[in-house]
């Protein structure tokens, strides 16, 4: 279709999360503490019978160029995350090396039990980092005493606490606008709602605890589960580097981490041939069990993939199909076209249940919002419009010519690109416009991650680029290249088992697959015999993606087959 012309998770306590069972020793009926996070054992040890000097410790080596002491705290601490208390105690005593001063616990006690003027005189003796403000500190820890004061409905001293505590620390005024229109609240149920909270009997404490901790020296409190977070960076490590990862199993400790290139869809497996015109869309059911395609030549197909057969051809299109979403439950499908409608089928009948009337030029793109009850359509006649699913509108937005659009999986918001090369996002729940971006470049497509948090442009004409952009920020995270992209509407989306791969269509028959994280171009794959218009990764099956082009054909790839024979339709589709 050518462009436009004017255009880690917590598993029982940790280290950090509950107070060491081990934090002094006995010597002769004398108790020495360590007073310095780290400090050797014999540090304050006597002998009530005889006094003999004792030379300075030797020096222990280090641990494979690493801090042994570091290491070996570290291990501490993964040993009570564990629930190893008693070898955690062993290794205390054995290496001399304690896990954190008798200050930092007590601190931690103060914060879990809710000692808040105690927690605060002990937090100034802590060594805070220089990069954090210390009035953001106390307000973290003001914050918890004003709710829980709230939950025990003592709304004077709550009220109290936020003029003579809170407010003279001189932080966010919104923030505490938000907390003083918490007084309002009818119940403890209700403020935990409107806070986003837990209470103090749930995991509010600790979870405050963390976010201090943050701020305190490493040396002094060492982060919760370090080693865990250690771990997961080694193996996001060894994932950004693997250019084939494509499972969403956690790489094994025990060796080094290499995916199989053989395991990787990059062979047509099948061809779907069913079209008359050049095939602008494609998209998998969320159950990953079928496929719909739209089509140049007015209709749209429905297809099983276990057998490669059509379910339905739906035709009641008068014009170019220009997109098709499935519902979240796989029961209804949307088509847009240029007959300036958009059509809601049943899936199980092939039935049309609804055509739209409020578009006045073609529609180009559409999408269901998370929960299934309402869809957006958006057209070039300048409108985006949100209908219920009896066909009713819901919303109107008005003044761009849209050339595609996403709702973020979490529902919060609404993204669309136009002709005028604008990138404009809303809040989806409340309508408003939070931004918009004017770009270098026409933009063709757009797709959303899973999580909520970044989306994917094309980028046409002059840059010929796909930009990986993150929607809160607004800041472009990364930039792929190679694509061929000058006068058509080309299409990409996420792919594999965790997303780690962005893979586009392209003006020059190819289909290119790249790295997510670190931008490498991992594969470029021939088979059409046109322009690659729109390519879409089955959300069940990792090990398969789709194509459509203008050659009139899908092709769909996996991994290459290891048996002769074993699937259908192989042997057609290597031309044999």
């Amino acid at each position: 279709m050518r462009i436009e012309n004017n255009t880690v998770s917590s598993q029982g306590a940790s280290g950090n999360g509950a107070t060491s069972p081990f934090r002094s020793v006995e010597v002769n009926g004398n108790r020495s503490t360590s007073v310095r996070n780290g400090s050797s054992k014999h540090d304050g040890e006597s002998n009530s019978s005889s006094f003999t000097m004792l030379a300075p410790p030797t020096p222990k080596p280090s641990y494979f160029g690493h801090d042994r002491e570091e290491i070996t705290r570290i291990a501490i601490q993964s040993l009570v995350d564990l629930g190893y208390h008693r070898a955690a105690r062993v290794l205390e005593e054995e290496s001399e090396y304690t896990l954190e001063s008798q200050e930092v616990s007590d601190f931690r006690n103060a914060v879990l039990k809710g000692e808040w003027t105690k927690a605060e005189v002990l937090l100034f003796g802590l060594e805070i980092d220089s990069n954090h403000d210390v009035n953001a500190l106390l307000f973290y820890l003001r914050e918890q005493k004003f709710l829980e004061l709230l939950e025990a409905r003592d709304v004077s001293k709550a009220l109290q606490v936020l003029r003579t505590e809170l407010t003279p620390l001189n932080q966010s005024v919104d923030k505490l606008h938000s907390l003083s229109s918490l007084m309002m609240c009818i119940d403890a149920e209700d403020l935990k709602t409107q806070a986003g909270w837990d209470g103090a009997a749930g995991l509010s404490r600790q979870h405050l605890l963390s976010e201090l901790s943050r701020s305190i020296s490493p040396s002094v409190m060492i982060p919760e589960h370090r080693l865990a977070s250690l771990l997961h960076q080694v193996k996001q490590t060894q994932i950004s580097r693997c250019l084939y990862h494509n499972t969403a199993n956690s790489p094994s400790l025990y060796s080094d981490h290499i995916c199989d290139r053989n395991q990787f869809p990059l062979s047509t497996i099948h061809i779907l041939k069913d079209h008359d015109d050049e095939v602008w869309f494609v998209q998998f059911s969320n159950d990953g069990t079928k496929l719909a395609t739209g089509s140049k030549d007015n209709t749209v197909i429905i297809w099983d993939l276990e057998t490669f057969e059509y379910i339905h051809i739906l035709r009641e299109h008068t014009n170019h199909v220009t997109c098709v979403q499935w519902s979240p439950d796989d029961t209804r499908l949307l088509s847009c076209s240029t007959d300036s409608k958009a059509k809601l089928w049943d899936t199980r009948t092939g039935e049309c249940i609804w055509t739209s009337s409020g578009h006045s030029d073609w529609v180009s793109c559409c999408a269901w919002a998370p929960d299934g009850q309402t869809f957006v359509t958006g057209s070039v006649d300048r409108e985006m419009i949100v209908w219920d699913l009896g066909g009713k509108e819901v919303y109107r937005w008005t003044g761009s010519r849209v050339y595609d659009l996403v709702i973020t999986p979490n529902g919060r918001r609404l993204a669309a690109i136009c002709t005028q090369k604008k990138l404009h996002v809303y809040n989806f729940v409340t309508r408003e416009k939070e931004y918009e971006i004017q770009m270098v470049s026409e933009l063709t497509c757009i797709s959303v991650s899973k999580d909520s948090r970044y989306i994917l442009m094309n980028m046409g004409t002059g840059l010929q680029e796909v930009h990986l952009m993150d929607l809160a920020t607004a800041e472009v995270v990364r930039k792929f290249s190679g694509q061929k992209q000058k006068e058509f509407m080309i299409r990409s989306c996420f792919g594999g088992a965790d997303e780690n791969f962005v893979v586009s269509g392209s003006e020059d028959a190819m289909v290119y697959i790249w790295h997510k994280e670190n931008g490498t171009l991992v594969e470029t794959l021939p088979g059409h015999s046109g322009i690659v218009n729109c390519v879409a990764w089955n959300p069940a099956n990792p090990h398969m993606f789709a194509s459509a082009g203008d050659d009139h054909k899908v092709r769909i790839w996996s991994k290459a087959p290891q048996h002769k024979g074993k699937m259908k339709g192989v042997a057609e589709a290597f031309g044999q």
